[in-house]
């Protein structure tokens, strides 16, 4: 589903509930990381681009202190009192007198959202709305990103709270790490509300200073969804962080963002077999995402899709976060000759691959692997050729199409 059919099935979709058209209508967008994971937490460089796959949410403003959503995805109406987030716990701990706050369902990224903006001091009121995306969940694309953001337009301009994206996506980042208990980095947050339309966006996780990075029209990116899912929160991703974690006290740095490649070739055998290979990815990786951006701006496409496919490998073997599917549809793109180059893309352990490809060869291009990834695995999977747009917006309906 196009996201101008989103646009128009959530407004629709809330004139049927309400009897009235919305106040506002917020959106924000998933990414695809073209290159640099497991870099972000690592204070390090990313190049991510938000995609034309989104979350819409159409919203009035209420009287009281509640919060209604009805989400069209998971035909479920919650709601829950803005009262009692404010007075709920973060996910690493719990109150003598009460349960721990589930953490669990797609709901607990907006009380999230509205903890976070009440934890900073920011005013948030009650509203009512109607939710629906075609972000893939699972798949490495930031759904729950894309979920968070769009909560946040909707409080921020509800609240009368100033949007400003950097700040708004700490917030969100906030909300998963502290509220919903997945220990992530910045990235997706802040791709989705700082997105850029026709530019990637080179992303300092240290001082969040990004860049634009234009994508040739010459070039077209391709999601390669694998079919296959990872649980984040139970996956071995916060192992991972602390093996990085380990090795930058090893090295007396901050984070692996301030080893350079040879440094850590000269002080490696310092790091236990296990935590050398997270680290060695982390470094090269950063290395990696620097020299693709000033590729890409070049216009150099094979010079990118060699990195990228540099990128897979060392995921593959050193941070050890890829699986039989993603390598088998990373292995299917690269042959193809209309590829530049191909990698696993998002956290890991399933979800998606991307491939930067030649833009006139792209919808043949997608439905040649498709097939290929089809009868080579059993799986049947999805194939999106994707646009980059900008970061979350709202809108008001008398100014919609």
């Amino acid at each position: 589903m196009m996201p101008q059919t989103l646009r128009g099935r959530v407004r629709d979709e809330f004139r049927r509930r309400f009897g009235a058209d919305p106040e506002w209508v917020a959106r924000a967008p998933g990414r695809v990381n073209l290159i640099g994971d497991h870099t972000d937490y690592n204070d390090g460089f990313v190049l991510p681009m938000a995609i034309d796959r989104e979350v819409w949410l159409a919203a009035r403003a209420r009287a009281d202190r509640q919060v209604m959503i009805d989400s069209l995805d998971f035909s479920e109406v919650i709601e829950f009192s803005l009262d009692e987030v404010s007075r709920g716990q973060r996910a690493s701990t719990a109150s003598r007198h009460q349960s721990p706050v589930p953490r669990t369902g797609w709901i607990e990224y907006l009380r999230g959202v509205a903890w976070s903006l009440e934890d900073r001091g920011l005013p948030t009121n009650g509203w009512e709305g109607v939710i629906a995306g075609d972000v893939p969940i699972g798949a490495g694309l930031s759904s729950s990103a894309a979920l968070e953001l769009a909560a946040a337009r909707a409080f921020a301009s509800i609240g009368g709270v100033d949007w400003q994206p950097v700040a708004m996506a700490r917030i969100a980042q906030r909300a998963e790490n502290e509220w919903v208990g997945v220990n992530c980095g910045i990235m997706d947050q802040l791709i989705s509300a700082s997105g850029v339309a026709g530019h990637a966006l080179l992303i300092d996780c240290r001082s969040l200073q990004t860049r634009p990075v234009r994508i040739p029209d010459s070039a077209a990116v391709v999601v390669l969804d694998t079919g296959t899912r990872r649980g984040l929160v139970d996956s071995a991703y916060n192992e991972r962080r602390g093996q990085c974690e380990a090795a930058a006290r090893t090295f007396g740095v901050r984070a692996l963002r301030d080893i350079d490649v040879e440094t850590f070739t000269k002080r490696e055998r310092e790091l236990d077999p296990s935590t050398r290979k997270r680290a060695r990815h982390v470094v090269t990786e950063n290395a990696r995402t620097l020299h693709a951006a000033a590729l890409l701006e070049r216009g150099d496409l094979a010079g990118v899709g060699a990195l990228m496919d540099e990128s897979h490998a060392s995921l593959r073997d050193d941070f050890e976060v890829s699986r039989p599917e993603l390598d088998a549809m990373v292995d299917l793109a690269r042959r193809d000759g209309a590829c530049f180059g191909a990698r696993m893309t998002g956290a890991g352990f399933g979800g998606c691959a991307v491939a930067l490809v030649r833009r006139g060869d792209a919808t043949a291009f997608a439905q040649r692997i498709a097939s290929g990834y089809r009868t080579a695995v059993g799986i049947a999977p999805s194939v999106y050729v994707c646009a980059a747009v900008n970061g979350a917006s709202i809108e008001k309906p008398n100014e919609l199409p």
